[in-house]
């Protein structure tokens, strides 16, 4: 009986040793969460015994629990390094199977030659999708860039890939001008106090001038300038025009494009609503390129028109002040860049200024998460003990954020393995001892002549 009891010690003792030694092996592993080895006594009743003088069996490995205590995070400075801060893991999906989820607190990942962000095993990195969301918001009497922030479809799982073609142009359709005219200007009149024609190529014929670059429908950048001419007659009123640059003839004069009329205290009254720009045929400017401007039309082309927001022009002051000046179009644009926020948004960036929302990073929590079944490569899946998953977007409820450019380290302490792994070569010494004695207890028996 004290053969088997030794036995079951020099057992339970080397499994601590290959517990403590896993974690130290581990300790440099990405995610990897360290374990411990739990014990039991073993005790054999039989009926009829007398609990007081029963004596126990041993001991045996009774689990082998994972701690999920937070790792440190290292910053690597690689953009697709995501790591967890707090609750939650990283779903990966291989195929197109259901089956083949697994769950990792492993964020180092990369693009694949289809562009899908995966980890090492090739396994695809879960998102949810971006829902159809412009980001410019319009009503009938003004345009109003604002950007509403991007929904996602959460529940719908989709792998995130990363656009490897280019960004197609946008023809510019709108534009909003929001300038601060002096106060104090002056009109622009001749010596006897009459009214001076406007010519753009005059500087002396308006007060101020500024520009904003638009695009036609092949991407190519053109300059809309916009000329402000104080009237003398009415007062607080505004005279504006507007013209593309590299007008191949422009000895014609501009028509006047719109009135700004002001109040006494500076704020616009009229105009109240979008002011078009009439640009039919871009074959008038260089380079006379074949393309047109404006909003896109069903045919993929352009109407011609530029519509102009001045709702939020003032006249306070003594200066010339440029408060925005936007527009909705773009030139061709190639991926530059990727970022990831802390609620797990991807965004794409391009070389022209655009940016874009690819999907945001889906994460799983589960009630007990040391009932998830370890099948190596830094990854789990779901079982009856770990109770069934839950998904949701990287801050909600008791999910952690996401930390780009950084990964979570293993949660092993080495000095304190070490620690444990002398206390588990002094457990099985003791229990080495433990057969040593019995045997020498029987052949003590052995030798009774």
């Amino acid at each position: 009986m004290s053969f088997n009891i030794g036995l079951t010690g020099l057992s339970a003792a080397s499994a601590d040793l290959k517990v403590t030694g896993n974690n130290i092996a581990n300790s440099g592993t990405v995610g990897f969460k360290e374990s411990r080895a739990e014990f039991a006594n073993l005790f054999v009743q039989s009926y009829g015994s007398i609990s007081k003088t029963s004596v126990g069996s041993g001991a045996k490995l009774a689990a082998t629990p994972q701690q999920f205590t937070q790792g440190s995070l290292d910053y690597t400075e690689n953009v697709m390094d995501m790591g967890i801060s707090g609750q939650g893991f990283f779903i990966l999906k291989e195929g197109d199977n259901n089956d083949s989820i697994s769950y990792s607190r492993a964020g180092a990942f990369q693009v694949d030659k289809d562009g899908y962000v995966v980890n090492s095993q090739g396994q695809k990195l879960q998102t949810y999708a971006v829902k159809a969301n412009d980001n410019y918001s319009t009503n009938d009497t003004a345009f109003i860039p604002v950007k509403t922030g991007e929904e996602f479809n959460i529940g719908d799982l989709q792998p995130l890939k990363l656009p490897l073609e280019n960004q197609e142009p946008t023809s510019t359709g709108k534009t909003i001008v929001s300038v601060n005219l002096r106060s104090d200007a002056e009109a622009i009149t001749s010596i006897t106090a009459e009214p001076i024609s406007f010519d753009q190529n005059d500087p002396d014929t308006y007060n101020y001038s500024t520009s904003v670059t638009v695009y036609d429908t092949l991407g190519l950048p053109r300059n809309l300038t916009y000329y402000f001419q104080k009237a003398a007659d009415p007062a607080l009123t505004w005279n504006v025009y507007a013209d593309l640059g590299n007008k191949i003839d422009d000895a014609e004069p501009l028509p006047i494009l719109t009135t700004l009329t002001f109040d006494a205290n500076g704020k616009l009254t009229t105009p109240t609503e979008l002011i078009d720009i009439s640009l039919p045929d871009l074959a008038l400017y260089d380079p006379p390129n074949g393309a047109k401007i404006g909003t896109a039309t069903a045919d993929g082309s352009a109407d011609g028109v530029i519509s102009v927001d001045f709702s939020s022009m003032t006249q306070f002051g003594t200066q010339y002040t440029v408060n925005e000046l936007s527009q909705n179009g773009n030139a061709v644009g190639r991926l530059s860049g990727l970022e990831v926020d802390v609620n797990g948004i991807v965004f794409s960036r391009y070389t022209n200024g655009q940016s874009k929302a690819l999907g945001q990073v889906a994460l799983a929590n589960f009630n007990n998460p040391q009932g998830l079944q370890v099948i190596g490569n830094n990854a789990w899946i779901e079982t009856a003990e770990s109770g069934e998953h839950s998904y949701d977007a990287p801050g909600n409820g008791e999910l952690g954020s996401i930390q780009s450019g950084a990964l979570e380290s293993s949660n092993v302490d080495v000095a304190e393995e070490l620690v444990n792994l002398i206390t588990a070569q002094r457990n099985y010494q003791a229990n080495a001892k433990t057969v040593s004695t019995a045997d020498q207890m029987v052949q003590t028996i052995l030798n009774l002549q």
